[in-house]
């Protein structure tokens, strides 16, 4: 069935409204991208502040900084993987549960699971590992920081033992709009943590030295490495988010635009037709009268 005019105009408004839509959701993805680039950034000098601290707490206290490769493999396996509420993200939140019940078949034990943003979660019911819990993805910098006290409320009584571990998934940024799926092992520190840990060069000449207790400085300089690490995965995982959203934006953008000139190109032949048409009815009335 071939369009009329009217309904060339209505697809031609339809199809810019989209457009508008496309342009500002761009617009909120790039200034969103921004703060949470700007958190992650600011998180490096305090992570390795803490990190420095943790490497100078075992040192003191004579403990392994890391645990055995025994204790690493037995236990539960506690993880939380970031995704989306919103959709307009293509892949994302696809690829990070594909990548994750790939890495989380590898591992032994019981597994337990929770997911941050409603799609995730109905991605993971789907690939068979049914979440433990849900909570919603935080719209700002701001909204993260309760977020991480909700998680470690909800998952400390699943990480009594000490051969459990704690996993991460989410997306990391890279550059341009690019990103990929990661698994960060937040507890126990292994053997690539120690490694770059130990590589670190202390700010100064004098050997650090720890104040206090060595086991409350231990406890406390460890929450603060959890507290940092979620909050700089979340981030990451927003700041990917958002990516993510843009190039869909702009190729949704770019597709509106095609459209957006067949449509156009469509109602100006129907219209030239038109015109044509009426010409031809004048002349051809102004030929029989003349006759």
């Amino acid at each position: 069935m071939s369009d009329t005019a009217e309904s060339l105009r209505h697809k031609i408004a339809s199809a810019g409204e989209l457009n508008s839509v496309a342009r500002t959701m761009k617009a909120l993805s790039a200034a969103s991208i921004g703060q949470y680039e700007t958190a992650v950034r600011a998180l490096n000098d305090y992570y390795r502040t803490v990190q420095l601290g943790l490497v100078a707490s075992f040192r003191q206290a004579g403990r392994p900084i890391i645990t055995n490769g025994e204790r690493a493999q037995g236990g539960k396996i506690n993880a939380v993987v970031f995704g989306s509420d919103q959709g307009l993200v293509g892949q994302f939140n696809d690829i990070l549960v594909d990548y994750a019940a790939k890495e989380l078949g590898k591992l032994p034990g019981e597994k337990n699971i929770w997911a941050i943003g409603e799609r995730i979660h109905a991605r993971l019911s789907d690939e068979g590992l049914k979440p433990k819990g849900l909570f919603n993805v935080p719209l700002s910098v701001n909204s993260i920081t309760p977020l991480i006290g909700q998680i470690l409320i909800d998952t400390s009584a699943h990480h009594e033992d000490e051969l459990s571990r704690f996993l991460l998934f989410y997306n990391s940024p890279k550059s341009g709009a690019v990103y990929q799926p990661v698994m960060h092992n937040l507890l126990p520190q292994e053997e690539a943590w120690q490694q770059t840990s130990s590589n670190l060069c202390w700010p100064g000449n004098n050997l650090p030295q720890v104040i206090g207790p060595d086991e409350f400085m231990l406890r406390t300089l460890v929450r603060e490495y959890v507290f940092v690490s979620l909050f700089r995965a979340c981030a990451e995982s927003l700041a990917s988010e958002n990516a993510s959203r843009l190039a869909a934006m702009q190729r949704a953008e770019k597709n509106i635009k095609e459209l957006l000139d067949n449509l156009k190109g469509a109602f100006q032949r129907l219209r030239q037709s038109s015109i044509d048409e009426e010409l031809f009815d004048v002349i051809s009335g102004y030929e029989v009268l003349t006759k």
